[in-house]
């Protein structure tokens, strides 16, 4: 994935919080669809995660809702997605955002009965994802869904809200990006990738230099180290780096 193609535009579908179904909401609005997933959809997770128990661990025991984050995982896994619990540890930078289909965070909220407060715990589920050019934030609590920005106001948004030491950030991923681990900037993948994609412009830097010949504005000089290794003779930049010879062999090849 990259940062965002129009064909990721949707017409947002937004889901309303009722009794403690946020799990499901925020597995429909990440999904953006009615259809992803039914009440009875989690609770036969629920049964088959845990079969023949008498109170099942991953949900309310009135039935309710208040579905555990077994059950998201393995709801996700149903469309093909893998999950990953973002390590608070590390900063918020380390995230591809392009590589990540959505993200759900984890936040606890208090237990209301009418306007009493109640000493009642529970955890609420939030789904953010790329929606109509910006990352939207389609809490169930919320009227609507509301506009988090670009990728930087994403970051910058994640990091204030896992200063909350009770509050978890869930990575919802493709199968490829989780086996490959490129949804980290420190991955071997993403590294790779990163270097492969800075030889193939060094050698269109140098190709489009030879093929002007010497007449265009972005002929390149003897001095500039744009293109690292190269010489010029005659009018022509030739490319001496191996590394770039290398992925010219390659590009041929495929």
């Amino acid at each position: 994935m990259c940062e965002k193609d129009d064909q990721e535009e949707k017409k947002l579908y937004h889901e309303r919080q009722v009794k403690e179904l946020c799990a499901l909401h925020a597995l429909n609005n990440l999904l953006q669809t009615k259809q992803a997933f039914t009440k009875r959809d989690l609770d036969d997770i629920c049964n088959r995660l845990s079969p023949g128990s008498f109170i099942n661990p991953h949900r309310s025991m009135l039935g309710l809702g208040n579905y555990d984050v077994n059950v998201l995982m393995a709801a996700l896994q149903e469309k093909g997605y893998e999950t990953i619990w973002f390590d608070k540890r590390k900063e918020v930078e380390v995230l591809v955002t392009d590589n990540i289909m959505g993200f759900i965070l984890n936040t606890p909220t208090d237990y209301k009965l009418g306007f009493v407060k109640l000493p009642i715990h529970r955890k609420h589920w939030i789904a953010i994802r790329w929606l109509d050019g910006q990352y939207m934030n389609l809490d169930s609590k919320l009227e609507a869904p509301l506009a988090i920005g670009d990728k930087f106001s994403l970051l910058e948004y994640l990091r204030s809200e896992l200063k909350d030491g009770e509050k978890e950030l869930l990575l919802v991923v493709e199968q490829n990006v989780y086996e490959n681990s490129s949804w980290r900037r420190d991955s071997e993948c993403f590294v790779r990738d990163q270097s492969r994609n800075r030889k193939e412009e060094m050698f269109s830097n140098c190709h489009t230099a030879k093929c002007h010949n010497g007449t265009s504005s972005v002929m390149k000089s003897e001095n500039d180290s744009s293109i690292r290794g190269s010489k010029v003779e005659n009018g022509n930049v030739i490319c001496d780096d191996m590394d770039i010879q290398e992925s010219t062999k390659k590009l041929k090849a495929s």
